[in-house]
């Protein structure tokens, strides 16, 4: 089996699964940090040409993270493409199974049963507050309607306020986001890096947690930890 993978967290699942599997990942695909494959590109460009040169008899996408051009492409050239829906943590867990799969893997793997665990195991959280999310600065977009990272921070007791929004990821002016009064800002390293010296300054008052994207976003091998990194991350920034 030839995989190419142009998800960051689907190359991380298949890599730690299926070892040998994977020929090509795109240039986001950051783990597992020693992944030796062919680079095709980015995520919402890859070249498309290399993916095909390289002969893969699956490729691996995502509704979300992928153009449909660029898989219609890979298609039209007579490569099979998976295309995964992940907009809540329960789809992520259906979705990777389907995923290791198609990628080869003899048998369900040990750390998505300890991830399912760590998210079955989640407390009811004591009390609940609201957010707002951005993921991206210079125009403001944060989190909206069905959406992944919203699920993720909804089990753990944040209700972000923009998740009835008609966009998934609207664009919203600063202004409007501090004149909602969230509870709580929730701010990841990617897709924008936010760091303490970008981003906090923008919402004097409000509490902000910085958090590691790849627990909030990744559905992989990180959603074994990702209940317990998130929910310190949470807890400090409200203190």
């Amino acid at each position: 089996m030839r995989v190419v993978s142009l998800v960051p967290s689907l190359t991380e699942a298949v890599a730690r699964t299926v070892p040998g599997a994977l020929v090509g990942a795109t240039d986001w695909c950051t783990h597992p940090a020693n992944l030796d494959v062919v680079r095709v590109g980015g995520t919402k460009n890859p070249k498309t040409d290399r993916v095909l040169s390289l002969a893969p008899d699956l490729v691996i996408a995502n509704e979300e993270e992928n153009r449909a051009p660029d898989l219609d492409a890979l298609r039209a050239a007579g490569v099979e493409v998976l295309v995964t829906e992940v907009r809540t943590v329960a789809q992520a867990f259906a979705e990777l199974t389907r995923v290791l799969t198609a990628c080869g893997a003899p048998d369900r793997p040990r750390w998505l049963d300890e991830a399912e665990a760590a998210w079955s195991s989640v407390p009811r959280p004591e009390r609940r507050t609201t957010a707002v999310v951005p993921i991206w600065r210079r125009p403001w977009m944060v989190l909206g309607r069905d959406t992944f990272a919203g699920d993720v921070l909804a089990r753990l007791g944040v209700d972000h306020l923009y998740a009835s929004h008609p966009e998934r990821y609207p664009k919203v002016p600063v202004e409007e986001l501090r004149e909602a009064r969230p509870g709580l800002v929730v701010m990841p390293d990617e897709p924008y890096r936010f760091t303490p010296g970008d981003g906090p300054e923008a919402f004097p008052g409000l509490p902000c947690a910085l958090v590691d994207g790849r627990y909030l976003t990744w559905y992989g091998p990180s959603l074994t930890e990702a209940p317990r990194a998130l929910g310190a991350a949470l807890r400090a920034a409200l203190r």
